[in-house]
């Protein structure tokens, strides 16, 4: 898959500064990557975002989590967990249980059907990820740093 420049992309001559530039080229490429991904759930009728909750679950070891608990650790801070939450669970993917020390406060865990769900997604999401990203090893890890900082 060839990727073209960033300026060829948005058809924009050029920029007012590099720091401009990588701005508009992350925003580009996280649009990128989140339609790509799209595609990738759409046969599980899952989003990017439902993954990132089911993926938080799984990690829990069998450790249920709070719905605040959950949007603390998502991807996208803006994301609304409790409408992804119960989106998941009407697809019987996680549980809701009242927790008994708060009856205000809610535990969610992933059921049996959701770990197989990711389960399956493993192999793809890791080919996908090794397909859409066109940089070697070295590069990747580099550019992790470098994200890393600039995050400070």
């Amino acid at each position: 898959m060839m990727m073209m420049r960033l300026e060829e992309a948005i058809k924009q001559k050029e920029f007012k500064d590099p720091y401009n530039k990588l701005v508009v080229n992350l925003l580009y490429t996280h649009s990128y990557l989140v339609t790509a991904q799209n595609s990738l759930f759409k046969p599980y009728d899952l989003s990017p975002e439902q993954y990132n909750v089911l993926r938080i679950l799984r990690g829990q070891n069998g450790k249920p989590l709070t719905v605040s608990s959950i949007q603390d650790r998502m991807l996208n801070k803006m994301s609304n967990a409790s409408r992804l939450v119960e989106k998941l669970k009407t697809k019987e993917l996680v549980q809701r249980v009242e927790c008994p020390k708060d009856r205000r406060q809610v535990d969610v865990s992933i059921t049996e059907k959701g770990n197989q769900v990711l389960s399956e997604l493993e192999k793809q999401v890791s080919d996908f990820n090794h397909l859409i990203i066109n940089l070697s090893e070295a590069d990747v890890n580099q550019l992790n740093v470098l994200l890393d900082k600039l995050r400070g």
